[in-house]
């Protein structure tokens, strides 16, 4: 029951929040998101066991997919998405799925959520297989449309996760690795686009951050996989350059071009006095990782 979901309970400090000042109602949202960091650090063992299973996925040609309704589903979005230029990865490995398609990022589809078949059948729409991990977000930790595809999921040999903001959640008992963080009452109460949603968003932060460590995207703590898809980008791109080599701005940017614009190659380029060819094949033979390549 709803009543029953520390995600639901009013918070006592917030009882007067229709009386307060502007000043008084940042104080307190900002005193109440202060807790959400260390809300989930007893969770860290069950998220590094979803980063391990998403490392294995990807380098046995699986993908990472998060799936969630509403909120939780529209940050599983939101992660997906941004892993492509941060990371270089294409589109499909890392999915995100909302319940209600695409237009339920803007609108809500009424009952979506609701159906434990519409989990399942959006799982089957990008033909999952064992060789994915698939991640359900529900702040309450009950939502039907996530419990079809964890069902769905575990029937197909995938790893099955789950990210509740309750304990003893219902997600749970679906997934093999569960992962409950309980941040607390809400300032509003029941609004869980609030330390529910910052809870949910810092932990998919660490899942698609060191599973992409775990991949080699990374090299120092630089993005060195970055896709420079505009002029900002173009720039970091160089600069990730110069502070991998230590080089200059001039030669970082003519590395840069001479290596099609693929930043890793540069790197090692720079770094082995290799050609394109050789840093290329050399990338390849040590799996991406520029450490041990270099």
């Amino acid at each position: 029951m709803l009543e029953n979901l520390s995600t639901e309970k009013q918070n006592l400090k917030t009882l007067n929040l229709d009386t307060l000042k502007v000043e008084e109602i940042l104080s307190i949202m900002n005193e109440e998101d202060g807790t959400v960091a260390a809300s989930i650090k007893p969770a860290l063992p069950e998220i590094a066991k979803i980063v391990r299973a998403a490392i294995s996925s990807f380098k046995r040609g699986g993908r990472l997919i998060y799936m969630g309704a509403g909120t939780s589903g529209r940050l599983g979005v939101l992660d997906a998405v941004e892993c492509v230029p941060t990371f270089g990865v294409s589109k499909e490995q890392v999915v995100g799925l909302i319940a209600g398609g695409d237009e339920a990022f803007v609108t809500a589809v009424e009952g979506a959520e609701d159906s434990i078949q519409l989990g399942k059948s959006d799982l089957e729409g990008i033909s999952l297989t064992e060789l994915d991990t698939v991640i359900g977000i529900a702040a309450s930790g009950r939502t039907p449309y996530v419990i079809g595809g964890l069902d769905y999921a575990r029937s197909v040999g995938a790893t099955a996760a789950a990210i509740s903001c309750n304990k003893d959640a219902a997600i749970s008992q679906h997934a093999e690795i569960a992962v409950e963080v309980v941040p607390g009452a809400e300032v509003l109460t029941g609004s869980t686009r609030l330390k529910a949603g910052t809870a949910q968003k810092l932990i998919l932060n660490m899942i698609s951050t060191a599973s992409m460590v775990g991949i080699g995207k990374v090299y120092k703590n630089l993005m060195v996989d970055v896709k420079p898809t505009n002029e900002k980008l173009e720039e970091r791109a160089k600069r990730i350059i110069m502070e991998a080599t230590e080089c200059s701005y001039d030669e970082a940017e003519k590395v840069y071009f001479a290596a099609d614009k693929h930043v890793k190659t540069a790197i090692v380029m720079i770094l082995t006095g290799s050609t394109k060819e050789d840093a290329e094949q050399k990338l390849k033979a040590s799996n991406g990782f520029v450490r041990k390549t270099i």
